[in-house]
């Protein structure tokens, strides 16, 4: 692949790197196969030049085959799962190259460091210290199945990350041929125990450190800086039950168990290393007490150090130190204090997360059992249900029920306070319900919490997750009605006068299209704002956000240093998911980074945030943009051949069956497919395997081309130019639309069934495409953004030999040709999953 003229000075070095330890890699021999190592790069070439001339993988492919017989034999399909053996492990070898580059040369936009609003004016630096003391960030690290290297595959990264970084071309060698002995998949479907502890791995060898060693560096900048939750952890897995049958109370439990042992681990780990240099008779023997408890608590829950303790002992060392062994190491034993202060007794705060019909399926189990309802909630009065809620007292034995999710919801319940006990309040606080859209959704958990516990305060955070079009629309009605009931408003009184109120951009992209359901995200806020501020709440917003754009991903620092004054600034909390974990945080130095960037458009939103300001005509016009992108995208959902074509003609049913995660690919088992049930990531995904990324954009080239017909053009490109929010949507909408690439799948355009429908999303794409480039003023998509840009095409042309195997599968199981190879090419199309996913590294 040529970058050209414009591909900047990192892209070349980085691609020049690829090519050169990539030679070492597609000259090695695997097991039980010829050495076609040297075919790959010349499958690329072909098939880019054929896919462009209008061939489809079949034809390509078998053309290929024909050619080089000589090398390959007649064995076509063992060919093929040596392809995929080979891109894989080539994709493994980039992102290694990639990640070992410094996180800043990867940037195309300006980087905001929190020492460049700072300032000189004492009064404006004092109230950006001001904002840090009191600021947020939480990162919550979600379990998806986008991210499933075993942890054996996982260290071989880490091993090769640094050999390439010192240059060390032998012991490169070496682990590029382990890694291609090495399977890169699961030989069952990983529990979300197993994920749980993939994550835990990642945070006791990663994040541990770096964020103590990101709090201490900006101390050294901001010597004012006193706010331990500045940067923290937050945890799904194990405890987002939503959807996912395998996780259970038992699985809750357990996890809580490994967060609080890693994180003992850790602290007794530094200690340990403490101990070797502050060898002064009185800090050593408070070391060696310090630790022995440590221990204790390492392996049992019963042998409990609150972090209080650890800290009380830590100062009793660093007086001493200080005050008599003239400050010896203590720069080690105050990041180590500095960590206690993050992390306390938890490591990473667990959130519990389960769906709103559950709820409501409990509290009506629970009202029938008690004879209040024969069968359904519809025979109570809204004030009568409202006050069985808050008011009534139900004594509740799990034993009476049958049903498993309900007995194991009242469970859960049950547990928490106990969990609480064990790793601390800050360990297991909130409580999240999906598919919020009305105030049952907030009282139902309320309700369980009172009648489970009662007479027992609720020390948990109620968060809606308001996350369909539906729900958004009423979002700030449904607080109205809570903040005025007067049990709901003394539990957020106990509770610091806060409300954390999440947004799913993903299903409400899955829903409402990208620039409509991205639009309905942020009009919520803005009102849930305002009626927050009315009964002087503290509104904190918890985003939703998968990887790529059409799931809230892309540039989020430059999202959030966009929104508007009207919207509440009061931290930053998001999950990480898929890819994201490892692509954006996945190194100490990344992580750091891409923190700090967080932290820096959160303060950057504050000194700034009336150049972000929506105007009213601004408005007008996003509003109208809005609705008929969504007019474009319902058309699409209510098209006859939408689901079909997802069903058939995409990856989405062998996700399932790919062993790549824990949760089913619906939320129900039902054999019908319904979008509602279908899950955002294997929705999204499907489309991201396909090259075809619909929801990251569609919609959008119909909108501006409606009013550019209007003669309104001039209009769009002002709101391009002058609103930060609309310039990110953009710029994240040409993102989708380089990594698609029709031509992969024009066969398609040949089906009696399909063909109309291939064609229909064909020309939204040619149509988006067309617009944006007017819009923009650029001669190619994301021009603007030189390094990203290339970091895509070097991963498309990496992918391109494994995806042409994916749909050549795909197309012959279409076909219904060589049905005695049928199950060979499903194993063909699982099989290719995994590179393809990675390769995109925001693909769902």
């Amino acid at each position: 692949m040529a970058l050209g003229n414009n591909g900047s000075y990192d892209s070349l070095e980085l691609y020049k790197k690829f090519q050169m330890y990539n030679s070492l890699f597609l000259n090695l021999y695997y097991q039980e196969g010829n050495p076609i190592g040297h075919l790959i790069p010349l499958l690329t070439h072909f098939s880019r030049r054929r896919l462009n001339e209008g061939e489809s993988p079949v034809s390509i492919l078998d053309e290929f085959v024909a050619g080089n017989h000589d090398v390959i034999g007649e064995d076509k399909l063992g060919f093929m799962f040596k392809v995929i053996q080979y891109v894989e492990r080539q994709i493994v070898l980039f992102d290694s190259i990639e990640d070992v580059m410094n996180p800043s040369t990867l940037e195309d936009n300006q980087i905001i460091e929190v020492s460049d609003l700072l300032g000189e004016d004492i009064n404006a630096k004092k109230e950006v210290v001001d904002k840090l003391n009191k600021f947020g960030v939480r990162i919550v690290l979600t379990a998806h199945p986008t991210q499933f290297y075993r942890p054996p595959v996982l260290n071989i990264i880490a091993q090769l990350r640094k050999e390439i970084g010192g240059n060390n071309i032998e012991n490169i060698d070496l682990l590029l041929h382990q890694l291609g002995l090495t399977s890169l998949v699961n030989s069952k479907s990983p529990t979300p125990l197993d994920e749980a502890r993939n994550i835990i791995h990642i945070c006791r060898y990663f994040y541990y450190h770096a964020i103590g060693n990101f709090y201490t560096e900006l101390l050294r900048q901001v010597p004012e800086l006193d706010n331990p939750e500045l940067l923290t952890l937050g945890f799904w897995p194990c405890g987002d039950r939503d959807g996912n049958p395998y996780v259970t109370h038992e699985t809750t439990r357990q996890v809580i168990h490994d967060l609080r042992m890693t994180l003992m681990k850790c602290y007794y780990n530094e200690l340990k290393e403490l101990a070797t240099k502050l060898t002064f008779k009185e800090a050593e023997s408070e070391i060696v007490q310090l630790r022995a408890r440590i221990y204790k608590a390492m392996f049992s829950s019963k042998e409990k150090i609150s972090y209080t303790e650890i800290l009380d002992s830590l100062t009793r060392i660093e007086h001493v130190v200080e005050n008599k062994y003239e400050g010896l190491y203590l720069t080690e034993l105050q990041l180590l204090m500095t960590k206690v202060r993050i992390f306390k007794n938890h490591l990473a705060s667990l959130d519990i997360r389960q769906d709103m019909d559950v709820h409501r399926d409990t509290v009506t189990a629970i009202l029938q059992a008690e004879g209040i309802i024969k069968k359904s909630l519809d025979e109570l009065s809204d004030e009568a249900l409202v006050d069985h809620l808050i008011n009534g007292n139900i004594t509740i034995d799990e034993s009476e029920f049958t049903d498993s999710l309900v007995k194991d919801t009242i469970l859960n319940i049950r547990q928490l306070p106990e969990l609480q006990d064990l790793n601390g309040e800050a360990g297991c606080h909130r409580y999240i319900i999906s598919n919020s859209e009305d105030k049952y959704s907030v009282l139902f958990v309320f309700g369980l919490f009172r009648w489970i516990h009662p007479n027992q305060e609720l020390a948990f955070d109620i968060i809606p997750l308001f996350e369909t079009m539906r729900g958004m629309s009423g979002c700030d009605d449904v607080m109205e009605e809570l903040f005025s009931i007067e049990a709901y408003r003394d539990h957020l009184k106990r509770r610091g006068e806060t409300q954390v109120m999440m947004l799913g951009f993903s299903d409400g992209t899955k829903d409402g299209g990208y620039l409509s359901a991205n639009w309905s995200i942020y009009r919520s806020k803005e009102r849930l704002s305002a009626a927050c501020e009315k009964h002087r709440i503290r509104a904190l917003f918890f985003d939703g956000r998968g990887g790529p754009p059409a799931r809230g991903g892309g540039k989020t620092h430059k999202f959030y240093a966009a929104l508007g004054p009207g919207i509440a600034n009061n931290g930053i909390q998001i999950t990480i998911q898929g890819q994201t974990i490892t692509s954006t945080y996945g190194t100490e130095e990344k992580f750091k980074f891409n923190a700090e960037q967080m932290v820096s458009a959160g303060l950057y939103n504050h000194v700034h945030q009336s150049s972000a300001e929506i105007n009213e005509s601004q408005r007008k016009l996003i509003e109208e943009l809005s609705e008929i992108s969504y007019v474009k995208y319902k058309e699409l959902k209510a098209h006859s051949k939408f689901l079909p074509y997802l069903e058939h003609m995409t990856t989405l049913k062998y996700y399932s069956d790919a062993r790549i995660g824990s949760r089913p690919t619906k939320r129900n088992k039902s054999s019908r497919l319904t979008l509602s049930d279908l899950r955002a990531i294997s929705y999204v995904g499907a489309w991201s395997q396909l090259k075809q990324n619909i929801p990251g954009y569609f919609g959008i080239g119909t909108a501006i081309s409606a009013l550019r017909d209007e003669d309104r053009l001039e209009e769009i490109k002002a709101l391009y130019r002058d609103s930060p929010f609309f310039a990110n949507l953009i710029g994240n909408c040409m993102m989708s639309l380089t990594k698609c690439f029709f031509s992969l799948t024009s066969y398609m355009q040949e089906s009696k069934e399909y063909g109309d429908f291939w064609n229909y999303l064909h020309a939204e794409y040619e149509l988006s495409k067309e617009v944006i480039l007017q819009v923009t003023g650029l001669s190619e998509l994301m021009e603007n953004e030189q390094r990203s840009r290339n970091s895509i095409r070097i991963r498309e042309e990496i992918v391109l030999p494994l995806i042409l195997v994916q749909n050549y599968a795909l197309q012959m199981i279409q076909s219904g040709k060589e049905k005695e190879n049928e199950a060979v090419y499903k194993k063909l199309v699982k099989r290719s999953l995994y590179g393809n996913i990675n390769a995109s590294r925001n693909s769902a």
